[in-house]
């Protein structure tokens, strides 16, 4: 993976990080966070996978339902959020859409993608800090403003 800041101004800065084949996005931009000590962002990504793991949230049972993507896609969208959870590290949320050679198109909650040939992925930091806490209620970790 290879990055640049695009942009610095006033405590925002603005990265690129270009993804190799190969490599596993999901690690790679936590890395690529916790490296830079970034603490609030967006992220936004395109490129495609060789394969993937995306999820889907079950309310009820309150787990992720695993859903593996082993054929080639395109991300059509990728979108999500750094903030830092409970223990101060890096913690993202991503989701993606994920577009086949037939038309189709899968999505859900992002967890893991191997990268083939590329993935070019814009991170926007904010001069902020954002927590990430896990709700035992709901199963999950949300963004606390409190």
């Amino acid at each position: 993976m290879k990055h640049k800041l695009l942009a610095s101004d006033a405590g925002e800065r603005t990265f690129i990080l270009v993804l190799d084949e190969g490599d596993e996005a999901f690690k790679c931009i936590t890395s690529f966070a916790e490296r830079e000590n970034v603490t609030a962002a967006s992220i936004t990504a395109i490129g495609a996978f060789r394969a993937a793991t995306i999820a889907f949230f079950e309310f009820e049972t309150r787990n992720y339902h695993k859903i593996p993507v082993e054929v080639q896609s395109e991300v059509l969208s990728m979108l999500g959020d750094v903030a830092l959870d409970d223990s101060g590290r890096a913690s993202l949320h991503l989701h993606v859409v994920l577009g086949f050679s037939d038309g189709s198109t899968k999505g859900g909650h992002f967890l893991e993608g191997h990268v083939r040939p590329t993935l070019e992925v814009v991170v926007r930091e904010t001069p902020a800090e954002l927590k990430r806490s896990h709700r035992p209620d709901l199963g999950i970790a949300l963004i606390d403003l409190d």
